[in-house]
């Protein structure tokens, strides 16, 4: 995943106040924390910070935050986004420092790939039960998402976690038995149908005339970087 150079400032005043006016100009007030060091309060320019996220992935994304007129830098990663509830714009940004030479644990997206054997020839249905699974791996081998194969699944079978394959050096550390992905029958819905006068009311059961998914569900301030 690529590096993202960011210049920071230090923020000499912190609270509400302060935070509403650095918000009015187009700044965001975070916190950096971590790797054994005290919290900084520092303040990030906007546009660079939510251009950063128009390829997706934020959630794992390496920052190289440069503190505006010295030559300190600090890897870090967004560890929370605080969102305004209204318009749903960023109001704070913590960041925790990482060591490039230093595994981290982090929850990767995944994404599935192909039509189901099931779905296609018998009519199932597709059911993504897990969509993001925890890893560990060196933050510059972290991957943006990992792709699952699910073309073989027929009805009535499921693929678990522990058969998901992982990039070289990338480790999965949950329950291998976590189901990531099933192929049911297709429900059946009763309906009634238009009879003859007299006769009992016929039923039809109908299915989905396509494949269908399934969708399943402050830190201290501080002193420096």
């Amino acid at each position: 995943m690529a590096e993202i150079t960011i210049e920071v400032v230090r923020r000499e005043r912190v609270g509400k106040s302060d935070s509403r006016r650095l918000r009015r100009a187009d700044l965001i007030p975070a916190v950096l924390y971590g790797a054994g060091r005290e919290p900084v309060s520092i303040q990030v320019p906007r546009r660079v910070l939510t251009d950063s996220f128009k390829e997706g992935g934020h959630e794992n994304r390496i920052f190289l935050l440069k503190l505006g007129g010295t030559d300190q830098t600090r890897h870090a990663m967004i560890r929370e986004l605080q969102l305004d509830p209204v318009d749903h714009r960023i109001v704070h940004v913590d960041f925790q420092r990482i060591l490039m030479d230093q595994k981290v644990r982090v929850k990767v997206h995944l994404k599935l790939e192909g039509v189901p054997y099931g779905v296609k020839t018998d009519g199932g249905i597709l059911d993504f039960v897990t969509r993001e699974i925890e890893v560990e791996c060196l933050p510059a081998e972290i991957p943006h998402e990992v792709p699952v194969d699910v073309t073989e699944l027929r009805v009535g079978e499921h693929l678990e976690a522990g058969a998901v394959r992982l990039p070289e050096r990338v480790t999965y550390l949950g329950s291998p038995d976590v189901v990531i992905a099933s192929v049911k029958h297709a429900r059946m819905e009763v309906v009634e149908t238009p009879a003859a006068e007299g006769a009992p009311a016929a039923v039809a059961a109908t299915q989905p005339a396509e494949p269908e998914v399934i969708q399943r569900g402050k830190k201290e301030e501080a002193k420096e970087p």
